[in-house]
């Protein structure tokens, strides 16, 4: 018991030195801010009262004389004295000198001859005024001889100890204390124990009086500065990475080496992860998600209002991290519900996003939650809302087309938002009240900046251009109307340009009508003159509810995917089967999901929007990689589409079969 409660009191007595040493320290340094107190340079008049104290010291001197000092009385010792001060440029031969010199040899102890021989030297040969040198300070090494050291004498039965302190840290008395505690211990242990009590109560006190309580004032100022916030923000996303990487660090790597793994492996679909945060998602949906083009761990995800709070932002955006579950990276906020969102392919850190009032908004990530640039309420911009949103171009010439449901079209350059610079009304003169076109989403083939297609509220695709071209004026091409749906387009989204084989006028839609439907675009080298109907080339109807959002792989050119109102998600993949789905999960069965998008990297995992503000990372494994030989049976596939379908619609099958030179 006493071993320990030593033990603690050592552990107490080291906490208050270390407070002592802060203190001390803040002390110090407190002192080296306020600076020393500048030394006073001695000056002349400082000088003249050392002089006067010095050379006034003797009897025979006058008050008012400090150029005669004592060693002028002794024969043959010259005096000092100053040349500017009167009276003292001669001395003659007078009483005065005698008495001077009488006095100053009776001092010294000279016999009156020698007295009379220095006063007749000094009436014969008269004193002239000297130069006094400037005083100077002499600096001098005072060297201590050591002492004699005291002989010890070694008895036997003098009791010694085996104690090496430290030469200089410790004083004889800290030195013994140890001895004289333990002999103290073995005779009266209880005497000692009481002792060791009191003295841990007096170093409670101690430490006590040396840490001082913050008022609640001074909390509450430490924690509400923006410093401390910030440093709570960017510590603890880092702390929250390093614990969300589910990383399996016991995982033994021999094991399956001998069977080569399982065969299945790879070829189911996994969900990842999924983010919500209750402060952020509760009674949100969400409307629109994006990944980032050069960081593949984020992605981003735009909300619609939450009604249950009315002091919330209408809007909001959330950039999540995979290394980062609980909470999102970023959160910007909008006025109005955001109904769409996508990163700048060519800016990492800006995130642009249209909502449910027509304004079109953009944030960065390295400022705060309100956006940096956006769009005015006007009429030369939108005013209904954008349901759709591209960027097009390249890294030196792009620009933002957003789309909203009264039919126009606008191009925005990324640095000016106050107005567009271009501005697109899309109208069809065969519609009966109006003429506009309800625009649901939009797409531009890869590779082609100028002509794109719109889907619509009424159920049909159109294409349009940006500009004049041959054969066709800017606006809406009237002439060609696909029509294959019997509800609003949902989604629209054209094959990837990648791979041996060109496919990148295959485009795919989705429906409320509960379908998805595949699509050849006509040549815009050939444009009607007459109105055309242009059908679906194949239907795919295996959806329970509303098909929200359809996307081709970015990598595998047989292999599409697509989300519906029943919470499913459905893999195909075309060279395998047409009917049926290869795989198709259901994600939630009880909310909708309404968006979908594949990662820029490699396509192995896909980002999916839930209606209840759940957004899922799922992984395809193996499916997203292609073999050599899809891209051949992809055109098999798709000859077998054009070949049974039943419409009269004059087809020009040639590209879609034409293999490129460098086929494999």
């Amino acid at each position: 018991m006493s071993a320990k409660l030593r033990d603690e009191i050592e552990a107490k007595r080291a906490k208050l030195q270390e407070l002592r040493q802060a203190r001390l320290n803040r002390q110090r340094q407190d002192t080296e801010r306020r600076g020393s107190t500048p030394v006073r340079s001695p000056t002349q008049t400082d000088v003249n009262v050392l002089l006067d104290s010095i050379l006034g010291s003797g009897d025979a001197l006058t008050p008012r004389s400090p150029d005669l000092t004592p060693a002028s009385s002794v024969p043959g010792t010259p005096s000092f004295g100053h040349s500017d001060l009167p009276g003292l440029t001669s001395l003659r031969a007078s009483g005065r000198v005698s008495r001077i010199s009488s006095a100053g040899s009776d001092r010294a102890g000279f016999g009156p001859t020698l007295v009379q021989s220095a006063t007749d030297t000094i009436v014969d040969r008269p004193m002239t005024p000297r130069f006094i040198p400037d005083l100077i300070d002499i600096q001098q090494e005072l060297f201590e001889l050591p002492q004699r050291q005291e002989r010890v004498t070694y008895n036997k039965e003098i009791q010694t100890a085996d104690i090496e302190p430290n030469a200089g840290s410790a004083s004889d008395e800290e030195v013994r204390e140890p001895i004289f505690r333990e002999r103290e211990a073995t005779v009266d242990p209880e005497r000692t124990l009481e002792r060791l009590e009191e003295e841990s109560a007096i170093l409670d006190r101690e430490i006590e009086e040396e840490i001082r309580d913050l008022t609640e004032e001074e909390r509450t100022s430490i924690i509400a500065a923006p410093e401390f916030l910030d440093f709570v923000e960017q510590s603890s996303k880092i702390v929250q990475r390093a614990l969300n990487d589910n990383y399996d660090y016991i995982r033994d790597y021999t094991s399956g080496a001998e069977t080569g793994g399982d065969d299945s492996e790879g070829k189911r679909v996994k969900c990842v992860c999924a983010f919500w945060d209750e402060r952020y998602c509760k009674n949100r949906s969400i409307t629109d998600v994006d990944w980032s083009p050069k960081f593949p761990e984020l992605s981003v995800a735009s909300y619609n209002k939450n009604a249950a709070a009315v002091n919330e932002p209408d809007g909001i955006v959330a950039v999540w991290n995979l290394h980062l579950l609980e909470r999102p990276e970023f959160v910007f906020h909008s006025q109005s519900d955001v109904l769409s969102v996508t990163f700048s392919p060519f800016h990492a850190n800006l995130v642009f996003g249209g909502t449910y009032s027509g304004q079109i908004l953009l944030w960065d990530t390295r400022s705060k939650h309100l956006p940096v640039l956006k769009t005015p309420l006007s009429a030369a911009g939108h005013t209904h809302p954008v349901y759709a949103m591209q960027m097009v171009g390249t890294q030196n010439a792009h620009n933002l087309i957003t789309s909203s449901t009264d039919g126009m079209v606008c191009s925005w350059l990324v640095d000016m938002l106050a107005q567009p610079q271009e501005t697109l009304e899309l109208v069809h003169a065969g519609h009966n009240k109006t003429g506009e076109v309800a625009i649901t989403t939009l797409d531009f083939p890869d590779n082609e900046t100028t002509a794109f297609w719109v889907g619509t509220e009424e159920g049909n695709i159109y294409q349009a251009n940006r500009y004049d071209r041959a054969g066709a004026k800017a606006g809406l091409n009237q002439y060609d109307v696909y029509k294959g749906h019997s509800g609003p387009i949902m989604g629209l989204n054209f094959h990837p340009l990648h791979g041996p084989v060109d496919f990148s006028d295959l485009f795919l839609t989705c429906s409320v009508d509960w379908t998805v439907k595949l699509w050849r675009s006509k040549s815009l080298a050939k444009p009607s003159t007459t109105t055309q109907t242009v059908t679906p080339i194949y239907s795919f109807d295996e959806a329970d509810d509303y098909v929200y959002d359809v996307k081709w792989h970015p990598a595998h050119p047989a292999v599409f995917a697509s989300v519906d109102g029943s919470g499913k998600f459905d893999l195909w993949n075309l060279n395998i089967d047409t009917e049926v789905p290869v795989v198709s999960t259901t994600v939630n069965a009880e909310h909708a999901l309404n968006k979908l998008q594949w990662d820029r990297k490699d396509g192995r995992r896909a980002i999916l929007g839930g209606s209840e503000g759940r957004l899922y990372i799922y992984d395809i494994g193996d499916m997203a990689i292609p073999r050599e030989t899809e891209w051949n049976d992809m055109q098999k596939t798709v000859a077998g589409f054009v070949g049974g379908q039943s419409s009269g619609v004059e087809v020009d099958s040639s590209r879609v079969l034409a293999t490129s030179a460098n086929g494999r």
